[in-house]
């Protein structure tokens, strides 16, 4: 029996993206085929639909690098029909079939039950940006950041990792900065808890010192570039910075001096490949004491048919908050 996918292939060097009829015995190999649920949007996803970034390392490829569903077969005896999972992250999406499409087969390890407090939707309403937001508090208070220390900026906090950092880190106790390139989302992010909005047109990036002000026990970053040399000379002793993105710049130029004479840390965060303790732990804590109950709520839905309108606007910084797909109808 055939089923929907979002198929992205690439013809003479260019990337052609749109829906498919597969058979099962098309999907990747993998011990857990799952009845997919939702889905969700990421930059990442736009970038591998629309071949802007160079991310399908395999042609052809289904996309969505998330899917949460029902277990239909399982030849790993940790998961039964019936079980209600999550895979996130790993190849998905980019070297393996992925999260659009109504059946997904997956390698056991890549999944995981879902976790008490989280139901299918609000797991997409997360996927890997949450994922990715939580790994970033979790290794930065592995490295010592807590409340008491000072408070946490987080740049790019409009977008799907940066909205649900600022929610957590609220969540958590420590008083929140956000950063950001949209004056019109003050708002937003006062709801998701930041006591303090900062435009990034205040800052002059032209004129980043070695060392300035100390101000920030840690930082969350999503943009590279200046942002993050700004960040890195404004740490205070011993701060921590998680580095995520490269939304602004792959390049860092800086200098030693905040690491040797401050002790700053830069942390980075690879959510694609990192696995236990630290991934079931974090989606443990993404369902409850970190959970994010706005940016859940908040999520956009769309119908898995309206999935190929929504690229244009992740590319365009058009989007706010999680974008969540219904793969089933």
């Amino acid at each position: 029996m055939s089923f929907k996918a979002f198929l992205i292939q690439q013809h003479d060097g260019k990337i052609a993206a749109g829906f498919a009829a597969l058979e099962e015995q098309q999907l990747d190999p993998g011990e857990v085929t799952i009845a997919v649920a939702y889905s969700s949007v990421n930059y990442k996803d736009a970038l591998a639909a629309t071949g802007a970034g160079r991310i399908i390392r395999r042609f052809p490829c289904v996309g969505g690098i998330d899917l949460a569903g029902k277990v239909v077969k399982s030849d790993s005896p940790h998961f039964t029909p019936g079980d209600e999972v999550l895979a996130t992250s790993y190849d998905i999406g980019v070297a393996h079939h992925g999260g659009y499409a109504e059946v997904a087969r997956v390698p056991a390890a890549w999944v995981y039950k879902l976790p008490a407090g989280l139901d299918l939707r609000a797991a997409m309403a997360l996927g890997t940006a949450g994922f990715t937001a939580g790994l970033a508090v979790a290794r930065m208070e592995h490295d010592g950041l807590k409340p008491d220390n000072g408070p946490v900026i987080v740049s790019g906090a409009t977008g799907g990792v940066g909205s649900i950092a600022v929610e957590i880190l609220a969540n958590a106790g420590y008083e929140v900065h956000a950063l950001t390139g949209k004056a019109d989302s003050v708002d937003y992010l006062k709801q998701l808890g930041a006591q303090a909005v900062i435009l990034r047109s205040s800052l002059d990036l032209a004129k980043i010192r070695p060392l300035d002000k100390a101000i920030w026990a840690g930082a969350v970053d999503n943009l590279g570039g200046d942002v993050l040399a700004w960040m890195a000379s404004t740490m205070k002793q011993a701060g921590t910075i998680a580095s995520i993105g490269l939304a602004a710049s792959h390049e860092l130029k800086t200098t030693v001096m905040p690491f040797i004479l401050r002790g700053v840390s830069l942390l980075g965060i690879d959510s694609g490949y990192i696995g236990d303790p630290w991934r079931g732990d974090v989606w443990r804590r993404l369902g409850c004491d970190w959970k994010p109950e706005r940016v859940i709520a908040g999520a956009r839905e769309i119908d898995f048919a309206d999935l190929p309108g929504i690229f244009d606007d992740f590319l365009q910084a058009r989007v706010t908050g999680r974008v969540v797909v219904r793969i089933q109808p």
